[in-house]
């Protein structure tokens, strides 16, 4: 058992690195976008769920061909993983070709095709990932004949590797690069195929094993027959885990930093605590019957504890520089830990009482927690964020958890099995009474500023906030913009060293639309592209003729990212000028990304490379002497 469990640590690893990675390559070649970055990642999980599903059917229908050459397959499916490494960078970089050669203009059209070709790249590969469970579980059977908890037993080696997974490759991407890190990682694939090959042909068949009690639960306390309310609490716990995490990148970014350190860190502590969870109930279930886990209404109430850690009247010296990202940690793990440690915990539990050791149940059980994992990031950020409050949807998410709490059995197979009421009915109304008060007692970020407008989209929360000259512009709570006349001079300034009147220019990042708006003070032609689409709804606050500038048949507002806009479109600009957001030290290279794809506008973008240059040591500058304490 010990071999499978490193095998499935090293390939938990694997999968991790393979998908930030290819995420990271995706949105290289697509577009960095919000609904991109959904598309990829659901197009991930559906071939985790379509592999775990469909090995599962095999395994049932060919279980006695298959038994004796279970290990064999499982090598198999981890060479091809190994492959993928390979081949997906060379087809999204073909899918990419492809499209620029079907010029298709709509941004709809595009998500349409690129969403096609990302489905078509990953979900076999993927698949793969997701046959591994079954196909494992089936060769656990081929050696001890009832292993009543043997999903739970690889989940959590794969998690254990997921968690190492989060943290190395991006050491290795230093080093050696994407493409480098992927070889990388199909070395290590190829690698594990082969030590299973090794090990395959010292595997005993299960009937010349004695069948152990694996389990270390007695005849009595086996698991009645599952019902489907347990496929419905994996589906619950997938929805609700994901879309939380949506939730949580909108309220530790303004403590971490930038969208892509929120999203690290909460990866990170959401393995770390799964790992540390399901191994929790790997002890515990040895010893203790499964109708005593009735820890469903601690798991909305943990689900909401990010409203005290995001609270900003919580200080943790979140004012020093130095401890700022230290604190921003803790405030994550703070958060996120116990509810993600609960469900690491009853994640496993629900699978190993569904499957009771059955390949198949194991990979449908795990496909339906997957499809719970898919629509969860689709229904809060296109559905509840945009809407509502972080902490309401917080708050919804944490309903069916509370709910089910109050009827502590209905999760049970049979009647007799049902824990009596008494006093886990009224632990769970205390719980659900301390969960309503941890919603009204606790602040939303927004709540530091006596004077802002605030609005909300699919892709992030956007700010205006404060009075006078001392406004600026927040995208989930990090600063974007302030009001300068650096943005003003880096429309007037390349736009005057024309040789030529000007007919025409784009900028890229709307901000506070200061840019945008000297730009059409030329009376030219003014296209801006904007990531997040509440940011031009902002623009009145700082401008007030910003609705008649919106309106005038010279501008132009497209919701974009702005790479992907220039290398769809044919126009042709005098000007193009870009305010990258922070953190500064990503200036440089985001100014050399623009630099080499509008290589075709070298002469009219000399003045405003030079300037938009300066203007950043500027700023960086200003900043040190305001650390320093100088005026």
């Amino acid at each position: 058992m010990i071999w499978l469990f490193l095998f499935f640590c090293v390939s938990g690893f694997c999968s991790i690195l393979y998908e930030i990675i290819w995420l990271r390559l995706a949105m290289a070649n697509f577009g960095v976008t919000s609904a991109l970055v959904s598309i990829v990642l659901s197009m991930f999980m559906a071939g985790l769920g379509l592999g775990a599903w469909g090995s599962g059917y095999l395994t049932r229908r060919y279980e006695k061909q298959l038994r004796h050459s279970a290990l064999s397959l499982y090598a198999l499916t981890e060479l091809l993983i190994g492959v993928s490494a390979i081949l997906v960078p060379m087809q999204l970089a073909l899918g990419r070709t492809l499209l620029e050669r079907l010029g298709v203009s709509s941004s709809w059209g595009y998500y349409l095709a690129s969403g096609t070709w990302v489905a078509l790249t990953l979900v076999p590969w993927c698949a793969c990932m997701g046959a591994t469970f079954p196909v494992a579980m089936l060769a656990i059977r081929s050696r001890f004949r009832d292993v009543q908890r043997s999903f739970s037993y690889l989940y959590a080696a794969n998690v254990l590797g997921a968690t190492l997974g989060t943290v190395v490759p991006l050491l290795l991407i230093e080093l050696y690069g994407f493409h480098g890190t992927l070889r990388v990682g199909a070395v290590m694939n190829v690698l594990l195929a082969a030590t299973v090959m090794i090990v395959a042909r010292g595997w005993p068949a299960a009937e010349n094993v004695p069948s152990p009690e694996v389990s270390g639960e007695s005849e009595s306390r086996r698991a009645a027959p599952p019902t489907g309310r347990l496929l419905a609490l994996l589906f619950i716990g997938g929805l609700t885990s994901m879309g939380a995490e949506i939730v949580w990148i909108r309220q530790f970014t303004p403590y971490v930093g930038t969208m892509v350190y929120a999203f690290a860190s909460i990866l990170g502590a959401y393995l770390l605590s799964t790992f540390v969870g399901s191994w929790v109930y790997r002890r515990w279930s040895s010893k203790h019957a499964t109708k005593d886990a009735v820890v469903w209404p601690l798991v909305g109430l943990a689900m909401l504890l990010p409203l005290v850690t995001a609270d900003p009247s919580l200080g943790l010296w979140q004012d020093v520089p130095r401890l700022r990202l230290v604190m921003g940690g803790l405030r994550v793990l703070l958060g996120v830990a116990p509810f993600c440690a609960l469900l690491g915990f009853v994640t496993p539990m629900l699978v190993d009482r569904w499957s009771g050791g059955d390949p198949n149940k194991a990979g449908r059980s795990y496909a339906v927690n997957v499809v719970g994992c898919i629509l969860g990031p689709l229904l809060s950020g296109f559905v509840l964020l945009p809407y509502f409050n972080e902490r309401w949807v917080l708050f919804a998410l944490s309903l069916p958890w509370l709910t089910v709490g109050f009827n502590p059995g209905w999760w049970t197979a049979s009647q007799e099995e049902k824990p009596e009421g008494g006093w886990r009915f009224k632990a769970s109304y205390a719980v659900a009474a301390l969960a309503v008060g941890l919603l009204l007692i606790t602040r939303s970020y927004e709540t530091r500023f006596p004077k802002h407008a605030i609005l909300r989209d699919n892709t992030a929360t956007s700010m205006a906030v404060g009075e006078g000259f001392n406004r600026d512009l927040r995208v989930n709570g990090q600063g974007m913009t302030g009001l300068t006349p650096i943005t003003k001079m880096m429309a007037h300034l390349p736009l005057a060293h024309l040789d030529h009147p000007p007919q025409n220019a784009l900028v890229v990042c709307f901000g506070m639309g200061t840019t945008f708006r000297s730009m059409l003070s030329w009376n030219i032609h003014t296209t801006v592209v904007e990531l997040v689409p509440s940011v031009p709804r902002l623009f009145w606050y700082f401008h007030s003729d910003a609705a008649q500038l919106l309106s005038s048949p010279l501008a132009d507002v497209e919701i974009d990212d702005g790479r992907r806009y220039l290398e769809r479109t044919a126009q042709q600009y005098d000007v193009i000028t870009i305010d990258p957001p922070p953190p500064m030290e990503s200036a440089a290279s985001e100014f050399a990304v623009l630099k080499g794809i509008l290589c075709n506008h070298q002469a009219q973008i000399e003045a405003w490379w030079n300037y938009a240059t300066m203007a950043a040591q500027r700023r960086r500058g200003r900043a040190n002497c305001n650390r320093a304490g100088f005026a």
